[in-house]
Formats: C-alpha cells, structure tokens, sequence
C-alpha cells in the first residue's frame, strides 16, 4: 500500500502514528519529545519521526 506524496509534510518535522501523520513540528526535538511521549503512553504504536528535508522517517522505541 503506498502513501500520496501530498499527506506528507515539505518542511519541518512530523510524528507518523501507524503510517499516519498526526502532528507537525518545526523543531526536531520538539517532534522527539512529542514522540517518546506518545510511546511511553501508548507502548503498543508504531510510532516514527519524519523529517521532511531528508525525505526519510526514524522509529521510536522504548529504552
């Protein structure tokens, strides 16, 4: 199943909740923080970070 290039974001930084895009961030840390929060909430999530500059997303997990 692929993802339309329109849903994701041109800049900035976006938490991606079971391949969907929730929230929007202009900072990394702030969509990292947002994140790791998420996570710690709700373990059982695929949660991911994605940076629309490097066209690229990063998973979160639980340390």
């Amino acid at each position: 199943m692929s993802r339309s290039t329109c849903d994701l974001p041109t800049a900035g930084y976006a938490i991606v909740v079971d391949g969907r895009i929730k929230t929007e961030f202009t900072t990394k840390e702030g969509a990292q923080t947002g994140a790791r929060d998420l996570k710690r909430r709700f373990p059982m999530l695929q949660v991911k970070v994605y940076d629309a500059e490097a066209r690229s997303d990063e998973e979160v997990l639980l340390a």
